[in-house]
């Protein structure tokens, strides 16, 4: 990694260079560093490709390098997420003057080939045309793809195209330039920045981020302190999008956080990640490190008189937890259940003290919109979704991988254009949204544009971003039971609503999916989901019925085939 040295820094503040001047300077010297590079190979290392061999894969590309006296000339990276998860592990080859290539499925085998038939000819001729064997040509995957050219990548810009761990590099991609440019400013500008900005938490519930910073700002510190939360307890059947992030971009997140703090004026900020996500975390920790020792998080930063410091806690699991008053009470060491509101955590939060909690998604962006500005960002998307969606594309789609797309784009250009089509050969049957607390949208529905409104107007949510494709052979009835036992199982049992309700609709459910229903089942489920969703304290008990109400809407015909079994018997 390009950093600098204890010495180095010694001399540098001896000689009166500010943190920026410093900072500034190892930008610099990555940069120099790569110019001297005549390749680089960017091998994903995030947690899909990783459970695909990817660390050995590494190794090998690293042992054929050597072995054919190629290491001073070839950067061999370990990356983040580059998308194309069902291709994994990947790798990037990118040769000056020369098209970068993209190879799938890579093995360590394959990985010495690639030495041996493409960098190693490449470097020695310029320009001499690539003859790679019939198995090499087999693994490569064209970067013109819908999947890669239908993408707009804001949050994703950097992941797959550099290394996670590397400040030096964060800082050469433009890191910590919104911060410096954030602190020149007043903190009430960089609110109005990102409330014309139109971005909304993403989360779940879209609410205006510039809005809620704006509460936390008015409310007085209690004890001197005030809060920003990272909310990364992503617990989506299906959905990776946050740990990808973390894992990939967790220095984006942190000055995401940091600007929010400025904006607020809280004074410390905490990171809440699921212990599931070890790479997520590891990877935290280290950013969290590297801006200590670089004074990005402390006293006087970048010379100004805002003081920050972050620190960060594991979650153990809990799908409850990623509620946001559920997620205070476990940071603070209680049982992670919901409280009532108001008093809202602006008002009352972590510690009985104000807080603000935003997702990783909607932190990391804020950096590109403070760069960017207001009016950038709010030329992007719909006229109430602006700006890029993350999301976790499975299912039974070809091309299944982290996507982010412009809002407005339809889920029918999502799952066959960008996905590719099924994977099973058969028809598109529904796409799944928003999780457990999402609904099911057949494909009669799949001109739809992807935005908050339109997704509640049909019945689901946009949630964090997952999206799980199904085709004609899913039964609707067995996705909807899927998810209501997820949502049974993962209730805190505080509020009677979702503690009784949603196992009583589970029985009744389970009783129709046996063939031994009643019409006076399918009432009951309604007005017990109806219930739910007035008297549940909290997100995850109001919105447990939307897979059972969205598939009865939209699939009515499937419980009918089974009513009438039962009736036969």
């Amino acid at each position: 990694m390009v950093e600098l040295s204890a010495e180095q820094i010694a001399k540098l503040k001896a000689l009166g260079a500010t943190q920026k001047e410093t900072l500034v300077k190892m930008g610099d010297d990555f940069k120099k560093e790569r110019e001297k590079d005549a390749a680089c190979i960017y091998t994903c290392n995030a947690t899909g490709c990783r459970s695909g061999g990817s660390v050995s894969v590494i190794d090998a590309f690293r042992d054929a390098l050597a072995a054919a006296g190629l290491s001073d000339r070839v950067r061999m990276v370990g990356t983040g997420c580059m998308g194309l998860c069902a291709s994994g592990p990947l790798a990037r080859v990118e040769i000056k003057g020369r098209e970068p290539f993209l190879y799938k499925q890579v093995t360590p085998d394959l990985a010495q080939i690639i030495v041996a038939q493409h960098i190693a000819p490449a470097l020695k001729d310029a320009a001499a045309p690539l003859n790679l064997s019939k198995k090499l040509a087999g693994h490569e995957l064209s970067l013109k793809l819908p999947f890669f050219t239908k993408q707009t990548k804001i949050v994703l810009k950097h992941l797959g195209h550099s290394d996670p761990e590397n400040l030096g590099e964060y800082i050469a991609n433009g890191g910590y330039r919104a911060l410096m440019k954030a602190l020149e400013m007043k903190p009430a500008d960089v609110i109005d920045i990102v409330k014309k900005s139109g971005l909304r938490g993403r989360g779940g519930a879209g609410f205006s981020t510039g809005l809620k910073w704006e509460m936390l700002a008015k409310s007085a510190p209690v004890g001197g302190e005030k809060f920003v939360i990272c909310n990364g307890d992503e617990g989506d059947p299906g959905a990776y999008m946050d740990s990808c992030i973390l894992g990939g971009g967790s220095h984006a997140v942190l000055e995401g956080m940091m600007i929010a703090a400025y904006a607020t004026g809280a004074t410390s900020g905490w990171f809440y990640i699921r212990a599931e996500y070890p790479l997520a975390l590891e990877r935290m920790e280290l950013a969290i490190r590297q801006a200590k020792k670089y004074g990005i998080l402390g006293r006087n930063i970048f010379g100004s008189d805002f003081n920050f410091m972050a620190d960060l806690r594991y979650g153990a699991g809990a799908f409850v937890c990623g509620e946001e008053t559920a997620l205070m009470a476990s940071l603070e060491g209680n049982r992670g259940t919901p409280r009532p509101r108001p008093p809202f955590p602006t008002e009352k939060g972590l510690f009985d003290k104000p807080s603000v909690i935003n997702n990783v998604e909607t932190l990391a962006t804020v950096p590109a919109i403070i760069l960017g500005g207001a009016d950038w960002y709010n030329a992007i998307g719909t006229a109430t979704s602006k700006g890029t969606k993350v999301f976790a594309l499975t299912g039974k789609v070809l091309h299944s991988g982290l996507v982010e797309v412009p809002f407005g784009t339809t889920i029918g250009e999502m799952v066959n254009d960008i996905g590719g089509g099924t994977s099973t050969g058969k028809k598109f049957k529904a796409v799944q949204t928003g999780g457990p607390s999402g609904g099911v949208i057949p494909a009669s529905e799949f001109r739809m544009p992807l935005c908050y409104e339109e997704l509640k107007k049909i019945g689901s949510i946009m949630g964090s971003g997952g999206m799980i494709v199904m085709d004609e052979s899913d039964s609707m009835v067995e996705i909807a039971k899927f998810y209501l036992e997820f949502t049974v199982e993962e209730s805190c049992g505080k509020c009677t609503p979702c503690r009784i309700g949603g196992y009583q609709m589970l029985r009744l459910l389970k009783k129709i999916a046996s063939g031994k229903g009643t019409r006076a089942d399918m009432d009951k489920i309604r007005d017990i989901a109806a219930a739910m969703q007035r008297g549940s304290l909290c997100g995850l008990g109001q919105t447990a019925p939307n897979p059972v109400i969205s598939t009865m809407k939209f699939f009515a015909d499937e419980y009918d085939a089974l009513l009438n079994k039962g009736r036969k018997g």
